[in-house]
């Protein structure tokens, strides 16, 4: 089995091709960068610039895996959640191809992408685990009890970790997206310089909050500016600062991701997102799970961000069990895993017959 995966959910136009060992022939992703100007995604642009790059991704990945569009068995494609016109770019093209070709097509959660990401590499995927995604906009505890089936535990009241840093990030002068620059000033600044809150406290509290936390920040900088300090005091404070925010963040998803564990006695956690791909927060919960005999996986970090590898690798797993989408699939902007689980189970049917029929 030969598989086209892509992503368009959001400002990275991929696409990918894997096999039916999850092995990743080819992985081609075209960055945004005109979003930079503003600071973070514009949607009319992204779906503008999805509409104008995905073709030539996707030939680009044929090309590298050394596979022709009639070599394909299928092709999974997001179907959400995400910005609505930029999913709907991927989701129509991904429609037409499985038609010409008279091949399956299957829509895959987002989220499920990112829960898949965690296991290509080793190949292996562990059941029962839980895992903790966190991205720009997402921050879920995730129970995996068996592959395909999942139990939300907790969710993000407002902002996503991955927004909070690039908020923050823009507060301080940094360009879009912003999280791998404040990892960076982190290194050389203090992360006890500043107590910033430690939101939704209590040993089975599995919800999430981080507006207050980038709201603590914009508090500081009003009370204390840091643009008329000298050159090597204002970078000191900027060092400081992205400490003891990232110090925050790290604490509060450490924490509760180690509770819901020893609560639902799990021995295997993964973090997936493109917050997984944070140096401060892989070697804290590397310490923290060797601590608690636990085990913890990360996606490389070419992997943690939005990818076409991740969808394709549902999409082999949704594909083996027989199901395929219809036709008339929509995207979506906003549904949880379980309840797009339960919908979609109910509308997926195998295509083989009606693809035959309307070619003849």
């Amino acid at each position: 089995m030969l598989v086209l995966g892509i992503e368009s959910s959001c400002d990275d136009t991929c696409a990918a091709v894997l096999d039916k060992e999850n092995h990743i022939l080819s992985q081609v992703t075209q960055n945004q960068l005109i979003h930079s100007q503003f600071g973070g995604v514009v949607p009319e642009l992204a779906s503008r610039c999805h509409l104008q790059t995905l073709l030539p991704v996707i030939d680009e990945a044929l090309n590298q895996a050394h596979v022709d569009k009639k070599d394909l068995q299928g092709i999974a494609v997001t179907s959400g959640p995400g910005l609505l016109g930029a999913v709907l770019v991927g989701l129509s093209i991904a429609k037409g191809m499985a038609y010409i070709l008279r091949i399956p097509f299957v829509g895959i959660h987002h989220l499920e992408g990112h829960i898949f990401s965690a296991f290509l590499e080793e190949n292996i995927f562990f059941s029962p685990h839980l895992c903790l995604v966190v991205s720009g906009g997402h921050t879920q505890l995730i129970l995996v009890p068996q592959k395909g089936s999942y139990q939300i535990l907790g969710t993000t009241l407002d902002d996503a970790a991955g927004e909070a840093f690039d908020k923050v990030a823009k507060m301080l002068g940094f360009g879009y997206p912003g999280g791998k620059e404040i990892d960076q000033q982190a290194k050389k600044g203090n992360p006890l310089a500043y107590h910033f809150p430690r939101a939704c406290p209590g040993k089975e509290n599995y919800q999430f909050s981080f507006s207050g936390l980038k709201t603590a920040v914009l508090t500081q900088l009003k009370k204390n500016p840091i643009n008329n300090l000298a050159d090597s005091e204002r970078k000191q404070k900027i060092a400081d600062l992205c400490a003891s925010f990232q110090a925050a963040v790290v604490e509060v998803l450490i924490n509760k991701t180690i509770s819901a564990a020893n609560q639902w006695k799990l021995q295997s956690i993964t973090v997936v997102g493109g917050v997984a791909a944070n140096t401060a927060l892989r070697a804290a919960f590397e310490k923290k799970c060797s601590e608690q005999n636990m085990r913890v996986f990360f996606p490389k970090p070419s992997l943690c961000t939005d990818n076409a590898a991740m969808i394709a690798a549902a999409g082999i797993f949704r594909l083996a069990q027989q199901e395929n989408s219809p036709y008339n699939l929509n995207a979506f902007a906003n549904l949880s895993l379980a309840d797009w689980n339960r919908k979609n189970k109910s509308s997926r049917i195998n295509l083989n017959p009606i693809l035959n029929n309307l070619h003849e």
